[in-house]
């Protein structure tokens, strides 16, 4: 077979049952004595193991002969070889394949039934193995696969773009490519966006792992657990879990493309971990990248007893795993045995985006091991490899816990007690085998090192077609200067220095924007949804009538917890990388369906359900969300005026070709050059106007049917109420009115108010051709203001309230706090308004909202403060927070009106208190928080969070 250059190691063992086992398989094909060279010439030489073969007999060089030579010279050695790579694979013709496939398959064929002939006869099983053959010759037909793959979605990628685009030949993937001279826009959020977007840290809900921006392709993690107490493999960190607690943990240093620093400290292990994460640009494929892991003993005094009177030493198990989804292959080239890898260990790979690559397994120059283990050399790593079935390459740690249990419990039986107590690192190792049944091809690698006291290794993953490969060497000098570039490139941007920070707080600064970076993700999946039309449901239970899995979609997105929200939600990096906040924009605005309707929330796949309750998976296509998209798109176009007066640099006379985008991978791409800004803008126009529409739709309130008097038909109601929350408004437990059709509700319409204004500011940049929807925005913008003070505004109150019906009466419903703010908040008040007036009053009060810490969500003197669930009841949230500073400092601090001075009073109050809170509790617990009491400070519920907690950065720098 074309696959192996050596004899089957059936014939390896000289012992007395040779002769005999050679006479039973005398019958072996003539396929089972050839191989391919390393180099996969289309010709192979042939040897034979036995002394009258068909090697010596003439072979015409017709048919299937031709892919061999006739040499009569058989090698001596017992070389192993290795699979066909794709792409040696990609040079053939498809008879060629055709051919080679007809090989494969017989020699799979012999080799299965040799196998299971062996087993019949109850054969030793050193004698008759031939997995290694087997393996190989599975690999290279699973390439052949691929590569015949590779070429039916170039050829249909042809006959789609043939109307416009035709070729008179099928080409390779690249070729495609060059025909994209289309505007920068329409390529987003696809991966020929930018090369330094390709790879990252794109799987946040672990404590580390890489994945590329691509569906199905290849997956890395991390785990470890104390490889020194009998039941520390059933506490093996992997996804980040508040259940673990650690003693914090988060990215000290992350610039959301080609660095990443994080330090994990985990006091039940005794190890602080650090990850260095950098790539390397180059090639075709996004580049090279390099992690290194590194482990340092803390400072824990029992354990130091122990190891003073007892010999223990702190014994750490390190996992790294590598796997792919859907389509490729991976394969180890080290010399494997049943003792484990030796140091350093190569893999290889491919993939249809990724094309060829390979991964290598570094060990430290300092590392110290256990010297003793049962059947295994624990100086070398311990691995296992599996075939995972599509889709759960995610669940690798049950791989682990499955694997290290089984091999466990073999070398129990074997160890006394006493042993099994005092060095339990030598049972709970992998397997060192490849688990393969019948047919299965091993897509999960894991690799396991167990080290003694501190230690240190590289993962470095090189795409063939860079043609400077990364190193260990190039990684150690690339942490230093990317750390450095950080450090300067952060106090550029936000001048913490300048404005008297200490260096303490200014790494706590960037341990924020560390973490909102380090917390993006790359998903993609199915969803469940709920297609049933109740648009005006009456029960208000928030049951599910018609629950299904929703066609697969993707999304590049921050998340605001990596143990707790692993998921989509949105709020805004633009200030440090505005580039990279358009992209994350682009890909939620490629949501929005035909209908205007975005998902609430964004649970793809199985990994992200995992972590929902099956309650609270199910969307509604009738269910709205706070579109703080808006917030996040008026920061991008008020970036842009500030860079006016720059001139745009255009490629040609209209349009932005595709090719150049990589030529200019910077953050403020967008911002140095208008008319890529302009173009942008015209792409996610439409999407943004159709959102805006099915929120007037879907999301109206009646005023008619309950006699209500307004100026005007704008109201609105949020869908999804249940008696005690409005999941939909984000403000969940809120205190609101009886759940009824005839509800109008404060916050969604001063969403409305926001983001109509928006879509006028967007329509009049971009010129003439919008002028019908620029009236259409300013009319409905007035509506709207009107309808505010004449629907919202309670006189007997004197505050924005929600209204609901009482005896078929519309009412006011009034609670101070967050809702009332909304109006003031999204910048909806003029300076001069005497509302404005009553708003500040509420927030000064510290009988209201006004506490040490922040501004409460719900005043101390309601009667709901502080009670049930106690979410959006009394705790301060940083959103609002952040919201009510940033309206302070734009729309009144600044602004001549009879609030002014006011306005700059509480504004510079409530940011020492904000800023001096969260630094507190950072530094008390390690961690920032989703939500901070409102009576202590004290950081509660998910941690770390650092979704809208990282707004903190821009409190600090006030940059609004």
């Amino acid at each position: 077979m074309c696959l192996l250059r050596g004899s089957s190691s059936l014939y390896s063992y000289h012992t007395p049952l040779v002769n005999w086992i050679k006479t039973l398989f005398g019958v072996m094909s003539f396929l089972q004595r050839i191989s391919c060279s390393f180099h996969h010439t289309l010709g192979a030489r042939l040897f034979s193991t036995s002394k009258t073969t068909l090697a010596e007999t003439p072979v015409k060089p017709t048919g299937l002969y031709q892919f061999f030579e006739n040499n009569q010279a058989l090698p001596k050695q017992n070389w192993t070889g290795r699979a066909w790579k794709a792409q040696e694979l990609r040079q053939k013709s498809f008879e060629d394949l055709h051919k080679l496939w007809y090989v494969l398959l017989k020699e799979r064929n012999l080799l299965a039934t040799q196998r299971e002939e062996a087993r019949r006869l109850k054969l030793p099983k050193q004698i008759w193995t031939n997995q290694g053959r087997m393996q190989k010759c599975k690999k290279s037909m699973a390439r052949i696969k691929f590569v015949l793959n590779e070429r039916q979605i170039e050829y249909e990628r042809q006959l789609t773009q043939a109307s416009s685009y035709w070729t008179s030949s099928l080409t390779t993937v690249s070729a495609v490519l060059l025909l994209a001279t289309t505007v920068v826009a329409d390529i987003l959020p696809t991966t020929a966006n930018n090369s330094s977007l390709l790879w990252g840290t794109y799987r946040p809900n672990l404590y580390f792992g890489t994945k590329p921006r691509i569906p199905e392709s290849v997956m890395t993690g991390l785990m470890w657990f104390n490889a020194g107490e009998v039941q520390g493999f059933q506490r093996i960190r992997h996804a980040c879990d508040q259940g673990d607690q650690l003693e914090g943990y988060g990215y000290q240093k992350h610039d959301g493309r080609h660095y990443a620093s994080q330090q994990i400290n985990d006091q039940q292990n005794n190890i602080r971990l650090n990850t260095e994460f950098i790539k390397v640009p180059g090639g075709d494929h996004g580049g090279d990248w390099g992690v290194r892991i590194s482990g340092t003993l803390l400072q824990n005094y029992e354990r130091e007893r122990l190891i003073r009177d007892l010999g223990m030493d702190t014994m750490t198990s390190v996992l790294f795993y590598v796997g792919i989804e859907g389509e490729g292959g991976i394969d180890i080239m080290s010399k494997r045995s049943i003792k484990g890898l030796e140091s350093p260990i190569r893999l290889e790979g491919d993939t249809p985006e990724l094309g060829d690559f390979e991964i290598q397994i570094m060990d430290g120059p300092f590392n110290t091991y256990p010297q003793e283990g049962t059947d295994q050399d624990l100086s070398r790593t311990q691995w296992v490899g599996t075939e995972v079935p599509k889709g759960e390459v995610w669940k690798a740690k049950d791989v682990v816990m499955k694997n290290l249990y089984q091999s466990a419990s073999g070398r129990l039986q074997h160890g006394t007690k006493e042993d099994i107590y005092a060095s339990p690192y030598k049972y709970f190792t992998l397997s060192n085998q490849l688990e393969e049944k019948e047919g299965e091809v091993a897509n999960l690698y894991v690799f396991q090192k167990v080290f003694k006291g501190d230690f240190q290794f590289d993962v470095l993953f090189r795409s063939q077609s860079n043609n400077r490969p990364i190193t260990s060497e190039i990684l150690s000098t690339g942490l230093i200067e990317k750390e450095r570039a950080f450090d300067d490139r952060f106090e550029k941007t936000f001048g913490l220095k300048q404005k008297g920070f200490k260096q303490q707080e200014i790494e706590f600064a960037q341990y924020l924007l560390s973490n909102m970076l380090g917390g993006i993700g790359y998903f993609h999946g199915t969803s469940v949804i709920d297609q049933s039309d109740r648009r005006d449901e009456e029960d208000f239970t928030g049951t599910s009538a018609r629950p299904g899995i929703a066609p697969a979609q993707t999304l590049f997105t921050a998340t605001p917890s990596r143990p707790f929200f692993p998921r989509g939600f949105y709020w805004d990096e633009g200030e440090w990388d505005n580039d990279l906040s358009l992209d994350i924009i682009q890909h939620w605005v490629s949501l929005i369906d035909q209908n205007g309707w975005v998902a609430r929330e964004q649970i793809l796949g199985e990994e992200a359900r995992s972590k929902v309750p099956v309650e609270f998976q199910t969307q509604f296509p009738h269910y709205a969300n706070p579109p703080t998209l808006y917030l996040a798109i008026k920061r991008f176009v008020d970036r842009l005026h500030k860079h006016q007066h720059e001139q745009p640099v255009m490629l040609d006379n209209t349009q932005i070709k595709m090719g150049s985008l990589d030529d200019l991978v910077q953050s403020e791409v967008y911002l140095k050059h208008p008319e890529l800004a302009d173009q942008w803008l015209r792409s996610v126009y439409p999407q943004l106007r159709l959102n805006w529409q099915w929120f007037r739709k879907t999301q109206s309130g009646h005023l008619d049917r309950f006699g209500r008097k307004a100026p005007n038909q704008e109201a609105y109601r949020w869908r999804g109420r249940t008696p005690n929350h409005t999941l939909t408004s984000g403000l969940d437990d809120y205190p609101r009115g009886t759940p009824s059709v005839g509800e109008l509700h404060l916050d969604l319409h001063s969403w409305m108010a926001f983001g109509t204004g928006l879509l006028r500011d967007i329509a009049l940049k971009l010129g003439p051709d919008y002028v019908r929807d620029l009236e259409e925005y300013r009319q409905v913008h007035d509506d709207l203001l009107a309808n505010l003070d004449a629907l919202h505004w309670s006189e007997r109150e004197n505050m924005y309230c929600d209204q609901a019906l009482e005896d078929d009466q519309p009412v006011h419903v009034c609670h101070k706090g967050y809702l009332s703010l909304f109006p003031m908040t999204l910048g909806l008040l003029p300076a001069d308004s005497p509302k404005l007036g009553a708003i500040l009053d509420m927030m000064e009060n510290s009988q209201e909202l006004w506490s040490p810490y922040g501004l409460r969500s719900l005043s101390r003197s309601d009667e709901f403060f502080g009670t049930s669930e106690n979410y959006w009841r009394g705790p301060i949230w940083l959103n609002i927070n952040y919201l009510t500073l940033q309206s302070l400092y734009k729309n009144y601090m600044h602004v001549p009106g009879p609030y002014q001075t006011r306005a700059k009073t509480i504004y510079t109050n409530l940011r020492d208190n904000i800023i001096h809170n969260v630094y507190k509790e950072y530094q008390r617990t390690g961690y920032v928080w989703e939500q901070y009491e409102e009576g202590t400070g004290k950081g509660v519920r998910s941690h770390p969070f650092t979704g809208w907690t990282s707004l903190v950065l821009l409190i600090m720098a006030e940059r609004y």
